[in-house]
This record gives C-alpha cells, structure tokens and sequence, in this order.
C-alpha cells in the first residue's frame, strides 16, 4: 500500500523549504525592529478555550475544528487560530504583570476542516503578533503597519488595507437592532447559517460568504459609534496615513471571529483566486477577561504564509532559498579518502557549508556533484598531494585552480 499525504496538506520539499526559511526570517527580523518576542504555545488546547475565545456563532467553531477527546475523555482541539492560545499563555503564566506593553509574536501551523483549494489547506501555517495591554490608537496602528510592512519588504505588489471599526458593546448593540431591522425582512431568502445567526449574533451575517452580495444597502456600523469609538478609529486612520500604509474604509468589515472591538482589518492581494484575503487581524479589549484572566486590552494580526508564498509565486517574486555550498572536497586514493573526512569536519567546525562523495564515484562525476551543489570551491586531495601535505583548491567560478598547505585550507577559504 502506497502511503498519501492527508487531503489538505502539503510537503514542503528541499528547495521549496529554503523560500519558506527566508519569509519566516523576513518575519523574525521585521519582529526583532518592532520590538515583538517569539512566544511557542501548543498545537492544540482545550476546546473550552476556542468556543469562548473565538466565538461560538463563528465558522471556525461551528464547522472547521478539529477536535477529539483524549485517553482522559477531555476534548481537545488542534488550533484553529493562534490568538486564543497566546491569550491563555498570557494569562496562565501572568504575563500582564509586566511593567510595559507585552508585544509577542508566532510563526507556526493552524488546523481547518476546510474544502481544500489554492491558498486554503487544512494545515497551514501563519505569522502574527498580539500585544496587550494598551488602548492607545497608536498601538492599533503599528500593529496594521507592521503587517503591511512584512508585505511590502517581501516585494508583494499591489497589497491593500481595509479598515473598519466594530465599537465597543455599546456601539455594537446600538448597530445590531438597525442591522435587524434591514435583515428581517428578507430572513427567509438567506441561507440556513444566516438565519441561524441572526438569531445569536446578526454581525456574523455580514461575514457569509453565500449571500454577500444581498447586503449592499446594508446600515453601517460607523454611523452607530459613539464618540469614544469614532475618535478612536480617527485616529487611527490618521496615523496609517503618516506611516504611508495604502488602507481603504470597508464599513461591512467583520472578520470571522467574535472577539474583535473597534479596530478591525485584513490584507488583500490578487493572485490566489477567489480568494484575496492575505491575513488581518483586530483589537479584543474583552478577550483577557473572557479567558479568564484581568480585563487588559489587547490588539493582534495574522498572515497566512501560504497565501504569501502563492502570490509570491504568481507575482514572479524570486526569492533566492537554495544558498550554495562553500566547498566541495574530491577525495582521490584510499588514505587520501580518509584525510578528506577529517577535513571535512574541520571546515564544519570553521562555519563553511561542505560535501564529499558518499557513493565512491571517479573524479569527473565529483565534480559534477559539486556543480550540481553549485559549490563555490572544490578541493581535490590525492594521495601524493596528501604526502607532501598539500591540497588543490579550485574556484568553480574562474576555473582558476592552486595548491595551498592541507593545515591551512581552513585559513585560505576564510
């Protein structure tokens, strides 16, 4: 029986890996300039903990998660997303004890029960950031940017922002009775999901997918904010145009969790199909507390990498992953064969990418193996070479080719 890769998944293979390193350490050292640290927290968590922090009324709970009890009849889930469980490892390991903004950031898989399709896997992987405690507009604003950022230093062409205040419960319940009162007359053309929403959570409506384009003369929830609110998202706006970040107001933007309060985004590109959201992300004042933890603000955004790594690809952005060998060492003789493996482990030691023959092949097909490895050296060791204690360096650049002293091989590649 040939064994397959689960339905949903990919193989990331050498040469496809080495793209991959170099966004995430895009991600890294964008984090590192922004002052963000790497927190790692587990694949899966309570399932308690999605349901309150994502939202029961959400696609991700209601549909998507994959979950299971464990050999102690406790329902676990892989996670669906990853601010509920940076969240919890807040508040468990009491990291609102700080005396400043707590800033933190993850690169790593989520799990989806999802139609798989380009751009939408049911393992994939994201990067993002979360930072508590702070309600400054200034704080929503870096967190945009640094997103947008991430996506302009890769080289994406053509990313947009779109923006959205969802206001504070106040606002929100204010919004909701207008938004009923435009949906009610037409509950029994939506789908079966909407009308289940509208019951529990008519926001949610806003976000199907199946009925969109019902919703055009639907209220807006800016003309439902209260001064806190608008001042707040003014602000905001305000300071994204200072920092040059390309954004646009969506008035209908909701996002697909339930635990978002005024700020409210998401990145999009074109060249994944349908399918031309990026990533985004939002502000959770009540999130803290809804897991249990002091009532801190917090703010966070997310990047499906690979959404990113498919537009790079559309977009025809090369990224250089394959970095070439330093040298490639020829072994030519049996003592020589040993020599070469102590050699060998030297220039390892020394910091240098380095590679022999395993497959006991004649000097031509070496060679060949070492441009294959696009080897910037070969050194070729004989066993008369290897009695006077030298060795042939050549730069597979210039074909220019010297003997230097074996003890100083290390020191002439340096």
């Amino acid at each position: 029986m040939a064994f397959q890769k689960p339905t949903g998944t990919q193989d990331l293979l050498p040469g496809t890996v080495e793209k991959w390193q170099l966004i995430e350490e895009k991600a890294r050292d964008l984090c590192r300039r922004f002052n963000y640290r790497e927190i790692r927290t587990p694949i899966f968590e309570q399932t308690s903990l999605f349901e309150r922090g994502v939202g029961e009324t959400t696609d991700i709970v209601e549909k998507e998660m994959y979950s299971f009890q464990d050999k102690g009849e406790r329902w676990m889930t892989l996670r669906p997303e990853g601010t509920a469980g940076v969240v919890r490892s807040y508040v468990e390991n009491k990291l609102y004890g700080e005396p400043d903004v707590t800033k933190l950031y993850y690169i790593g898989p989520m799990f989806r029960y999802e139609r798989p399709q380009a751009g939408r896997q049911r393992q994939f992987h994201q990067f993002g950031v979360e930072a508590f405690g702070a309600t400054d507009p200034a704080i929503d604003a870096e967190v945009v940017a640094l997103g947008f950022q991430y996506c302009r230093e890769l080289g994406l062409q053509d990313v947009k922002v779109e923006i959205n205040s969802v206001g504070n419960p106040a606002s929100r319940e204010a919004y909701r009775e207008k938004l009923l009162a435009f949906l009610t007359p037409m509950k029994e053309s939506l789908c079966k999901d909407c009308q289940s929403r509208m019951e529990r959570n008519p926001l949610r409506v806003l976000d199907c997918k199946v009925d969109q384009d019902k919703f055009g003369d639907a209220p807006s929830i800016l003309d439902s904010l209260d001064e806190e609110c608008t001042s707040h998202f003014a602000k905001v706006q305000e300071l994204l145009s200072a920092m040059e970040v390309d954004y646009v107001i969506n008035h209908r933007l909701v996002r697909g969790l339930d635990y978002y309060t005024h700020t409210a985004f998401e990145y999009k590109a074109q060249g994944i199909g349908a399918i031309d959201t990026i990533g985004g992300g939002g502000r959770y004042n009540g999130l803290v507390a809804e897991v249990g933890g002091p009532d801190q603000p917090g703010i966070g955004m997310a990047l499906g990498m690979e959404r990113i790594a498919l537009i790079l690809e559309k977009q025809e952005i090369g990224l250089s992953g394959v970095k070439p060998l330093d040298v490639y060492l020829v072994a030519l003789g049996e003592a020589a064969d040993k020599e070469i493996t102590t050699q060998l482990f030297k220039l390892r030691q020394a910091g240098f990418s380095a590679e022999r023959d395993y497959l006991g092949r004649k000097m031509k097909a070496q060679m060949k193996s070492a441009d294959r490895m696009q080897a910037r050296y070969t050194a070729i060791l004989g066993d008369d070479e290897l009695e006077r204690g030298e060795i042939a360096l050549k730069s597979m650049e210039t074909g220019e080719q010297r003997t230097v002293k074996l003890s100083e091989l290390v020191n002439e590649l340096k």
